[in-house]
């Protein structure tokens, strides 16, 4: 019997001995070939911020979509990400000499909160459910909705900066 197997194995074409090796080799090469590690993600929730800690040295950032993600440096060597769109961009870390520090991504999640969206035919709206439901502005919203919470948190958001009504002078 061992016979048989050894005749076996030897009748095998040339790529079915190798067949094993080349599929772990392709495998390896594709780990070692990802442009990013799970650890180089820093992950963000849309209209959100986290503050991270940069290198020393830091002079420049640059971000690939300021679209998906705003990064504003600090003193002390803090920055701050707010995810401003769903999606993955980069950020650069540079030195005034122009050398990179660091290179990481930034991932933009969808909000976690308690959001429950209604779909009215194919218009859509967002609203916060925590522990009442109120209008809340996603991306994504149907643009009527969008705008008419987007006005209404402005106004507000405008009488509230705005001075206090005068108040009436009383008769001298």
């Amino acid at each position: 019997m061992t016979v048989l197997l050894e005749r076996c194995w030897w009748r095998r074409p040339s790529w079915a001995m190798h067949a094993p090796w080349s599929a772990a080799a392709l495998f390896l090469a594709a780990l070692t070939a990802c442009p990013t590690a799970a650890a180089d993600v820093v992950t963000v929730f849309l209209d959100q911020a986290k503050v991270a800690r940069l290198p020393d040295r830091v002079a420049t950032i640059v971000v690939g979509n300021p679209l998906i993600a705003d990064v504003t440096l600090q003193a002390g060597g803090l920055m701050i990400i707010t995810g401003k769109g769903y999606g993955v961009t980069n950020l650069i870390a540079l030195d005034r000499s122009g050398a990179v520090l660091r290179e990481q991504s930034i991932e933009v999640l969808g909000p976690r909160e308690d959001v429950v969206v209604v779909y009215r035919g194919v218009n859509r709206e967002s609203y916060s459910c925590a522990p009442t439901c109120e209008r809340r502005i996603t991306l994504g919203d149907t643009p009527e909705f969008f705008s008419a919470t987007l006005g209404e948190t402005g106004e507000r958001n405008g009488h509230a900066q705005g001075a206090a009504p005068a108040q009436p002078q009383q008769g001298r």
